[in-house]
């Protein structure tokens, strides 16, 4: 039976191009690549999106907080693997949130699937993988909007690596193979995605491997 795997993130999961500013093809973003890589006997399901927080909306954007937006896919899909890349957005200026604060954020999306999983009779409890948020670089072109996330950046990581471990969900740490040298310092270039894609799909295999 074909494995159903929910990439839940941000704009680095929807695959935004740092030169061009817009989305990198299905041969290029790491969710697509997934997919490639996983081969037949499994089904990514690609819901990156720009903007999209962990903890509150962002202004003029609508409703992009994960925890809101997450019941859907729980709703239409059978899900074996979520995997959560979420974290960068809540580092931005005008949400003044520390490190602790963002945690608590992915902590309370994670209980929501679990809350929601614990209310279904039918449905079993997807694996879940948590990424860490890289270790940003602050370009001029982001200069006043993440002003002092590269310093939170790094704290971030360590709290994400705690919530994961406190509710027993596999972690995995983006920063051990990306380097955010180059572009904008914000979001993955080509090569950073196609190294995602393999060492994502790896991990997913693991889990059978492992059984």
């Amino acid at each position: 039976m074909t494995k159903n795997i929910l990439c839940f993130g941000d704009s680095n999961t929807w695959g935004l191009n740092p030169i061009t500013g817009k989305r990198f093809d299905e041969n290029t973003r790491w969710t697509s690549l997934l997919a490639k890589n996983l081969g037949c006997d499994f089904t990514v399901i690609e819901a990156g999106q720009p903007n999209r927080t962990l903890v509150h909306n962002p202004p003029f954007d609508g409703v992009l907080s994960g925890v809101s937006y997450l019941r859907p896919y729980l709703d239409k899909h059978e899900l074996d693997f979520i995997i959560i890349a979420l974290g960068t957005n809540d580092l931005k200026k005008r949400f003044n949130l520390t490190p602790r604060l963002i945690a608590d954020g992915l902590n309370d999306l994670i209980s929501s699937v679990h809350t929601y999983y614990q209310q279904s009779s039918t449905s079993q409890v997807p694996k879940i993988i948590i990424s860490s948020p890289p270790k940003i670089r602050i370009t001029e072109q982001y200069s006043r909007i993440y002003k002092d996330a590269d310093i939170k950046a790094t704290d971030l990581c360590d709290e994400f690596k705690r919530v994961a471990a406190n509710n027993k969900c596999t972690y995995i740490d983006f920063n051990t193979f990306v380097n955010m040298t180059d572009g904008d310092g914000i979001h993955f270039d080509n090569n950073q995605h196609l190294v995602i894609s393999f060492k994502m799909a790896h991990l997913v295999k693991d889990f059978f491997t492992d059984c």
